[in-house]
């Protein structure tokens, strides 16, 4: 394998943004559109590494920085050799900075505590007190040995208005030439392997602090781009608008990345006529241990896709008796 990251165009669209980007990495080379299966605590529910080939998942998001800080730790990864190893995958993988898991927690009463430096909060079995911050989540990511590390931010939150989005815009700026400035003192992971770091589109649901985000983060002059805040997968509707928003800005030579989408097939075939190229969600993986399949078909529409599923969204319960259930059980 190569030691470096580098995003090539292989092919456009002829009308739509939507594009065919490579990505080489340390640990192989993905072909995008990409969806990353999530394994945040270093596994992928009911799927073993060899699943997940079989499936022919190119790259995952593996090892959550909170949740590897919370178990097993630093130590054990690096003793084993990185994530990588830990998990038994030898393929490409991102992980994430922790920043949404502290967002979420700190909307929990006081289980984290979010101030200008980062988040504080209790290990969930020992009580000590452990202070994420853009060095400690920069330094945690070069144990876990990623391919694509993410700068630390806070989570745009989706209630708190204005006032809100600026405060985590501002954070989340000021956070990024910090965990730049930990990055550029050794690029590597702690094994010796080329480290891609993204930076993130915070702004909420506010046209012009989504522009003003994208024009910080691209003057940073990364490896990729990412699009994020509480909005982005959860909210399709707002997301494709955001993307809207951001999208003639972004340069062709950048991964981009929207975290959180993949719920339903067309919401994958939807950002990707927006440019997007790589994309993960729990969701996936989550329904399918609930007993939900996915139904449908792809078909052409005018220039582009969408995703034909003939009732609930594409989506049979095969725990629910039905004559249909039956029928593609038999």
């Amino acid at each position: 394998m190569h030691n470096t990251f580098k995003t090539e165009l292989i092919k456009k669209h002829p009308s739509l943004a939507a594009r065919v980007t490579q990505i080489t990495t340390p640990h192989g080379e993905i072909q995008t559109p990409a969806f990353m299966p999530v394994a945040t605590r270093a596994f992928v529910n009911m799927m073993t590494p060899a699943d997940l080939v079989h499936t022919n998942s190119q790259i995952i998001l593996g090892g959550n920085t909170y949740h590897m800080l919370c178990a097993p730790g630093m130590q054990l990864i690096q003793e084993v050799g990185g994530m990588h190893r830990f998990m038994g995958w030898n393929k490409p993988m991102l992980t994430d900075s922790g920043g949404f898991q502290i967002f979420s927690l700190s909307k929990k009463g006081n289980l984290c505590k979010i101030d200008e430096k980062g988040g504080r909060f209790k290990h969930p079995h020992t009580g000590q007190v452990i202070h994420l911050t853009p060095e400690t989540s920069i330094h945690a990511q070069k144990i876990i040995g990623a391919d694509i590390i993410m700068a630390f931010d806070e989570c745009t939150p989706e209630a708190g208005g204005r006032e809100a989005a600026v405060a985590a815009l501002e954070r989340t700026h000021r956070w990024l030439y910090e965990s730049i400035a930990y990055h550029e003192k050794n690029p590597c992971s702690a094994y010796g392997a080329k480290q891609a770091l993204f930076g993130i589109i915070q702004g909420g649901s506010f046209a012009d602090l989504r522009e003003q985000s994208t024009q910080f983060i691209l003057a940073a002059n990364l490896d990729g781009i990412a699009i994020g805040g509480e909005i982005i997968g959860f909210d399709m509707k707002k997301t494709m608008e955001v993307i809207d928003w951001i999208q003639p800005m972004l340069p062709e030579n950048k991964t981009r990345y929207t975290m959180g989408v993949g719920l339903n097939p067309q919401d994958l075939i939807d950002v990707v006529a927006k440019g997007i190229d790589i994309f993960d969600c729990v969701g996936p993986t989550r329904n399918a241990r609930h007993g939900t399949l996915y139904c449908g078909k792809i078909e052409k529409q005018a220039d582009w896709l969408t995703f034909s599923g003939e009732e609930n969204n594409g989506k049979i319960l095969i725990k629910k008796p039905s004559l249909r259930g039956m029928k593609i059980l038999l």
